[in-house]
């Protein structure tokens, strides 16, 4: 539950986390491909809409409502794509 509260809710992350060793990327990627996947990603989530969203579940923290869904992929996208100065 502490994690949940970090990671759904609009306060912002805290700058230097630690990444869960699962969560490690290794290996080269090709850019323009992880670039088409994440276009296809967001794509896709406005696609199915907020409905989709409110009260689903998720894998790590259960049901989540819409707004939290909101928070976790905003904060998610904006955090990497500040770490590498998007």
């Amino acid at each position: 539950m502490i994690v949940k509260n970090k990671v759904v809710t609009e306060l912002p992350y805290q700058h230097n986390g630690k990444t869960a060793p699962a969560f490690i990327i290794k290996g080269d990627r090709d850019f323009e491909n992880e670039k088409k996947r994440l276009i296809n990603y967001i794509s896709k989530t406005k696609e199915l809409g907020e409905k989709y969203f409110d009260n689903r579940e998720s894998h790590s923290f259960g049901k989540l409502s819409k707004t939290e869904w909101s928070n976790m992929f905003y904060k998610h996208l904006d955090h990497h794509l500040t770490q590498f100065g998007v």
